[in-house]
């Protein structure tokens, strides 16, 4: 496939050709799942009509917005403010968390975490309580009414150095923190401070992590050391580890018996089985930065961040089978079904 084309999705009719970053916002069709991406360079969220690839609305932020998270009843998204490009580049970053009504798609308020700067992972409960990652002061904010607090409502030390994402519980009682200068992952209780954290080292710049079904299992990627490591999410000991091709940037998990992994030096996905076993791997045109999911159907949501475009990926036949432009750098994103 082309960049600027958008392929037939699997089980349904051609698809038109996707607008370019530049595109003027224009109404999508009804009952059409839309795709929420965080426009990276574009400092922008971006909704897209994922049946024709169609811009319909980009709500701007302030410069370099990241991590992104919906709640439960898609009503309300969350974007961290990093404020700077990369997690290399020099600078205080941004200390705010924004709130994107996504019925209204507008930036509805601004919760200011000073000073708290650099707010980079970001993670959603199933109480919908939210919670927002610190690098620069590595702590972990919890906010219990995210869509009224005006500040957040509890921190706790995240106990690493340059933490960067983490993996969150379901019901938000554990939090575990990447630490991209101590290549460490540490087992936090955001709710209890008084809990002495859980660390280990899984290997070197450990970036993304991922729970288990039954979240008894951590998946770390080890960037710099090319590993996917498996750990005990009670004990924190390492229990399996392999070495894989490239530079495993993000780790998620398909189900209770895949894993998937982005791969940016081999612009690959692959996927691996929840033993460490590799399945199998897909090259892509661009470099995989985040994916998200459909949450009823097989398809996985690639954003591309070199080629400014999103690959939407099915899962079972493992194949490219749709793909639309975006704004400049396309990183977290987040998938609204259609309510038809």
């Amino acid at each position: 496939m082309t960049r600027r084309t958008v392929l037939m999705a699997a089980g349904a009719g051609p698809l038109t050709s996707g607008l370019t970053a530049t595109a003027s916002a224009t109404g999508g069709a009804a009952g059409s799942d839309v795709l929420v991406v965080v426009e990276k360079s574009g400092h922008a969220v971006g909704f897209y009509d994922v049946s024709s690839g169609r811009l319909s609305r980009r709500v701007a932020l302030p410069q370099y917005p990241h991590e992104m998270v919906v709640d439960s009843r898609r009503r309300f998204a969350y974007v961290g403010h990093y404020g700077v490009r990369m997690s290399a580049s020099v600078g205080e970053g941004g200390s705010a968390v924004f709130v994107i009504d996504l019925a209204e798609r507008s930036l509805v308020r601004t919760i200011d975490t000073r000073p708290f700067h650099r707010i980079h992972g970001m993670g959603i409960d199933d109480r919908d309580r939210l919670y927002a990652l610190s690098e620069e002061k590595a702590v972990l904010l919890g906010f219990d009414t995210p869509a009224t607090d005006q500040a957040p409502t509890r921190a706790v030390p995240a106990h690493g150095l340059k933490t960067h994402l983490f993996a969150l519980s379901r019901d938000g009682e554990r939090a575990f923190v990447t630490g991209l200068l101590s290549h460490t992952v540490s087992l936090v209780r955001p709710h209890d401070a008084s809990v002495p954290p859980l660390v280990v080292t899984p290997g070197q710049l450990p970036e993304s992590s991922c729970l288990s079904r039954d979240e008894r299992t951590l998946y770390v990627g080890a960037r710099r050391s090319s590993a996917l490591v498996a750990v005990d999410a009670r004990t924190m000991k390492v229990v399996r580890s392999r070495t894989v091709d490239g530079d495993p940037l993000r780790v998620y998990t398909v189900d209770d018996e895949r894993l998937l992994v982005t791969d940016i030096v081999g612009r690959t996905l692959t996927l691996y089985s929840t033993t460490l076993r590799r399945i199998r791997s897909l090259r892509l045109e661009g470099i995989p930065a985040a994916v998200s999911f459909h949450p009823h159907r097989p398809l996985a949501y690639v954003s591309q961040l070199d080629t400014d475009s999103v690959a939407v990926v099915d899962l079972d036949r493992f194949s490219v089978v749709g793909g639309f432009d975006t704004g400049p750098e396309p990183d977290s994103s987040a998938l609204l079904p259609s309510a038809a």
